[in-house]
């Protein structure tokens, strides 16, 4: 999972740095290992900063400053398949042909067959593990048969159906062509979510934005918005400054990835039409009767809970409306440090636990001699949550109950969030009695499947499924043979690598020539890049 931004200001002396940034700034939750940014300035040069870490590591001032042009994109890492090094961080470039800037979020699932096809048959060298770095490339070389000086609007939607045709799996992309506009494009089945938002200017010109999230572009007074549907793309000249919307290719299905609005995407987010605010008071609305049914009753229900406390953040909108539906009082038990990432996404278990106390502070007046039922969005690995129901106990609680908005995720996500390989998953081959043993609760109660779909489709006309591979282990694109095998070896060698390199600080050349790995570049080869200076 990640977020992308891209922008095309009206005015050719403007700076569009500034805005990517605060977009950067509004996605932040949707990728914290990488960040960056490329304009497009004067004759069609190409400025970029990009690297490891947030934001706030990424840029300051003078790199601010140094990003010349009134067209950029920007892009937000969050830990995928194959995506570690510095030399991963996004947006991605190639210069042939005409020079063209890639960010892509989502994960395609026939990167080894991309990979030999780019080698074998149209010859294209691949630098990095990562699989956008591969759609990148299956765009150049579609773009690379129009054999032109200068290619337009048709040529590029040529292109795109190549990508459309060649790549399988989840993908919201925002790009630009050097001198020549930006353009987006999403998924036949639009598991990733892209937005694209109009500004009227005092002069009537219109400055445009594409955004992973409809929060991005209302922040900065893009208030006309639209998302683009499954197997839609949109180009945007700078020549014409109109945006032309067309669709490649038929709409597979509009499946979005139910997760973004469990966990991922902001609450004051509407992706498809579907408020993701709302969508957590109906999957609170819906646990609680699912929890009023395993007591056997409200009223027992009642006797038996005294507090219902949310994990802080994403279960907190959840957890008041699933309180006030049981008429049993809420509380905030948990103080957060907000200056903590996500745990789940942490390369190791003991990394993970100590993490979890850091991030969280157990209040010991909330629990203290009480019953509690504990809320979270979902339960991952279960490393999290034993962590959480071990401080409630030490806290005092006399009984630890959970209750996940999530039904109980039992296999990969091959889309582009990285949860777990399915064996390190807790709910894994177990029962939710065997669940709740594993994390020390004296129950665990889980959104069903039916009642999660219904939470999120309620507001929709148009969408009434998702992509929910992870509960049931049927993915919308299907999966290629040998794929989920090849997704665990790229994250066990990539835990790998960065196991090693921190225990030996040891650079790519001393891990290859100590014979520990491939080694990753430390900077990209393409444009000069502030963010490594």
């Amino acid at each position: 999972m990640c977020g992308v931004c891209g922008v095309l200001l009206a005015d050719p002396k403007a700076l569009c740095a500034p805005p990517l940034l605060e977009a950067l700034h509004f996605l932040q939750h949707r990728g914290q290992d990488a960040a960056g940014i490329v304009t497009c300035g004067p004759r069609g040069r190409l400025y970029q900063c990009k690297g490891n870490g947030m934001i706030r590591d990424v840029f300051n001032q003078q790199r601010l400053l140094g990003l010349i042009g009134n067209m950029g994109v920007g892009h937000l890492r969050y830990p995928t398949s194959g995506s570690s090094a510095n030399s991963e961080a996004q947006p991605f470039y190639v210069n042939s042909p005409y020079g063209i800037v890639l960010s892509h979020n989502g994960n395609l699932i026939n990167a080894p067959a991309l990979k030999r096809y780019l080698d074998q048959d149209v010859h294209r060298h691949i630098n990095t593990d990562s699989d956008s770095e591969l759609l990148l490339n299956i765009f150049a070389a579609e773009l690379e048969k129009t054999n032109k000086v200068r290619v337009n609007e048709e040529d590029l939607f040529t292109a795109l159906a190549g990508i459309y045709r060649e790549c399988r799996g989840a993908f919201a992309c925002v790009g630009m062509l050097a001198g020549f506009g930006i353009l987006g494009f999403r998924d036949a089945n639009g598991i990733r979510p892209l937005v694209l938002g109009e500004r009227k200017n005092s002069n009537g010109a219109s400055d445009y934005m594409l955004a992973s999230e409809s929060v991005t572009l209302k922040a900065q007074g893009f208030n006309s918005y639209q998302d683009i549907l499954p197997g839609q793309a949109v180009i945007i000249s700078k020549s014409t400054m109109k945006p032309i919307i067309r669709q490649v290719v038929p709409i597979a299905s509009y499946t979005p990835d139910i997760f973004e609005y469990v966990y991922f995407a902001r609450p004051d987010t509407v992706l498809d039409g579907i408020s993701v605010y709302r969508s957590h008071l109906a999957m609170g609305e819906k646990l609680a009767a699912n929890i009023v049914n395993r007591f056997g009753g409200l009223e027992k229900l009642q006797k038996e809970i005294d507090v219902v406390i949310p994990v802080p953040d994403t279960s907190r909108n959840a957890a008041l409306q699933l309180s006030i539906a049981l008429g049993v009082k809420y509380r905030e038990g948990f103080v957060k440090n907000r200056y903590v990432g996500r745990t789940f996404i942490m390369p190791d278990q003991q990394s993970r636990r100590s993490s979890v106390r850091t991030k969280l502070n157990a209040m010991e007046m909330e629990f203290n001699d009480r019953n509690v039922l504990i809320v979270d969005d979902s339960i991952v690995r279960g490393t999290t949550s034993k962590e959480i129901v071990q401080m409630a106990r030490e806290a005092g609680a006399k009984k630890v109950y959970v209750a996940s908005c999530a039904p109980p995720i039992r296999y990969n996500h091959i889309y582009g969030i990285d949860l777990a390989d399915t064996k390190e998953l807790v709910a894994y081959s177990r029962t939710e009695a065997e669940v709740a043993n594993a994390i020390g609760a004296d129950d665990v109660i889980y959104q069903t499947l039916d009642d999660l779909v219904a939470a999120c489709a309620g507001e929709s006309d148009k969408i009434k499924e998702f992509e929910v591979g992870v509960f049931t282990g049927k993915y919308v694109t299907g999966v290629e043979n040998g794929y989920l095998e090849h997704l665990e070896e790229v994250r066990f060698q990539n835990a790998r690598f960065k196991k090693l390199g921190k225990q030996a600080n040891m650079t790519a050349m001393e891990l290859i020539v100590n014979g520990d790995g491939e080694g990753k570049a430390e900077v990209d080869i393409g444009l000069y890049n502030q963010g490594d200076y």
